[in-house]
């Protein structure tokens, strides 16, 4: 079963993406490098609640 996420990034902690993931493949929270229109830059986004 797939499950809504939400992606907020680490250094200015504004929620940014939204996507979904596989939650029996992948239990732990997802982190990834994406863009940040905040911050202009590249940064690493990790999964909130």
């Amino acid at each position: 079963m797939r499950v809504k996420i939400t992606l907020a990034c680490t250094e200015c902690k504004q929620r940014n993406y939204n996507m979904t993931k596989e939650k029996k493949n992948h239990p732990e929270r997802m982190e990834t490098k994406k863009y940040c229109k905040f911050c202009k830059a590249h940064t690493m986004h990790k999964e909130t609640k």
